[in-house]
């Protein structure tokens, strides 16, 4: 069973920001198992179909429609709901997508980080924020060992700058505006996240899951890139562990990277045959690099801080992951009821040694 109880949110006031997307929906499935009092602010669901929209996770919720570059409709949000703790997930994730859209990109990753902080500037009732950002903020100098949270931040791609900047404006606010108010603040870098529900473009796993329900062989563009790979309620896991323990005690604040261990940062060549093996059905995969937009090699975490800080260790390792991911896939494929499946598979983690 995990460390820290998770009943403390029971009752609690949350705000999370990108509560549309599939972080977002494993996040507000949580809390409101936890009996949380959740309040979602994001534009509509990014994909279609949506885990968000699937699981009518709207209608079970406080669930507001608004773009996070827009200020007045926040506060507007803020001032109504009053939230007590605030996750911001709302972002732009996708990196070759930043090459197209950088200024979209800087806009909702920075600014809409500028403008949530600033609506916590003024309201009086928040005690805690985290704010998720990437295991990509850092320089990447393609080293064989993990990135730590004192290693210079410096992204490559406009997504991956636009979630370093987000940091730096976090550090600012907190320096100017937070140091003397009993509100904590801390980051989270969080790797590659896999799991039931994601149906995003350029993203392995549900590039996968869309060549296996077409009967096709899936198309790997950098076989060879190394992600820390793990699956999504490890993170989310560790994302509300640190804002309660912050909230109960600012010592607790500060930045953190989470991630899987060594043994699961795999390749993506890896990672699509593991997929192949579960789903079964002679599903096969083919290398089709060609180049492209400039995207990290290899990439590490090193999470000895969050270990040694809270006793946190990785529960399901890729392995793991994968089959849930698929199991999640063919329970949707076979009309179950999502909701049930997402509660069991958060049951089976949280009980998990």
């Amino acid at each position: 069973m995990k460390n820290f109880d998770l009943t403390f949110y029971k009752g609690k006031k949350v705000l999370v920001t990108g509560h549309t997307g599939f972080k977002g929906s494993w996040l507000c499935r949580m809390l409101l198992d936890l009996g949380a009092e959740v309040t979602g602010y994001s534009l509509e669901p990014p994909t279609e179909p949506a885990l968000f929209t699937l699981t009518e996770l709207g209608k079970q919720m406080n669930s507001v429609i608004g773009d996070i570059r827009d200020l007045d409709r926040l506060m507007q949000v803020f001032q109504e709901t009053r939230p007590e703790i605030v996750l911001h997930l709302a972002a732009q994730p996708i990196v070759r997508e930043s090459y197209k859209n950088p200024v979209y990109t800087y806009e909702t990753n920075v600014m809409g980080t500028v403008n949530i902080l600033e609506c916590i500037r003024q309201t009086d009732t928040v005690k805690s924020f985290l704010n998720v950002t990437t295991d990509k903020v850092y320089h990447n100098r393609e080293w064989e060992w993990g990135y730590r949270e004192n290693d210079p931040l410096d992204g490559y791609d406009p997504y991956s700058n636009s979630k370093s900047c987000s940091e730096l404006v976090t550090h600012s606010y907190k320096n100017s505006f937070f140091a003397d108010r009993e509100i904590a603040i801390s980051t989270a870098r969080a790797g590659n996240v896999i799991g039931g529900g994601d149906f995003a473009t350029d993203r392995i796993v549900p590039d996968c899951i869309r060549a296996a329900l077409a009967g096709k062989p899936i198309q790997v563009r950098n076989p060879h890139s190394t992600r820390p790979y793990q699956h999504v309620l490890e993170p989310l896991y560790a994302y509300l562990m640190i804002a309660a323990r912050q909230y109960e005690d600012r010592k607790y604040e500060g930045y953190y990277n989470v991630g899987p261990g060594d043994e699961d940062c795999v390749t993506t060549g890896e990672l699509t045959e593991l997929f192949c093996q579960t789903w079964g059905e002679g599903q096969t995969w083919e290398n089709h690099y060609a180049g492209g937009p400039h995207e990290a090699n290899f990439l590490k975490l090193d999470c000895s801080r969050l270990r040694q800080t809270f006793g946190w260790k990785p529960a399901w390792g890729v392995r793991k992951a994968i089959q849930q991911t698929v199991a999640w896939t063919k329970s949707w494929q076979a009309g179950e009821d999502l909701n049930q499946v997402m509660t069991t598979q958060i049951h089976d983690f949280l009980m998990t040694e």
